[in-house]
């Protein structure tokens, strides 16, 4: 089992910056993928970030240019730096470890970009 808490959430106005952190704890040998997904009201959860365990990085379409992510290896914690960001932001957004062919989920944390 991998237990994933994040932190970092909140309310910013537009334009302003804000950095997610995720750390995982329990069984945490063999981790491959890490990564953010968020879901805006009456949406579908969409992927925002995704890095591998080599540390190559992939990112919506949305996001690009204003969200880094990165992780923490040896501490297990996996990070979104998010830049200028824009009321179309706003969703919870929930960080996921991938284990063998198994996802983990954290239990999400709400982001709110104020206009």
């Amino acid at each position: 089992q991998v237990q994933l808490v994040e932190s970092g959430g909140g309310l910013v106005q537009a334009g302003g910056s804000l950095r997610l952190s995720c750390a995982a704890s329990g069984i945490i040998r063999s981790i491959n993928d890490m990564g953010w997904y968020r879901q805006a009201p009456g949406k579908q959860r969409e992927l925002v970030a995704t890095i591998t365990g080599g540390g190559r990085t992939d990112y919506a379409d949305s996001v690009k240019g204003r969200f880094t992510i990165s992780r923490d290896n040896a501490r297990n914690w996996v990070y979104l730096q998010m830049n200028s960001l824009k009321p179309e932001d706003t969703a919870v957004y929930y960080c996921y470890v991938v284990r063998y062919d198994y996802t983990y989920w954290g239990q999400g944390t709400q982001v709110t970009v104020s206009s």
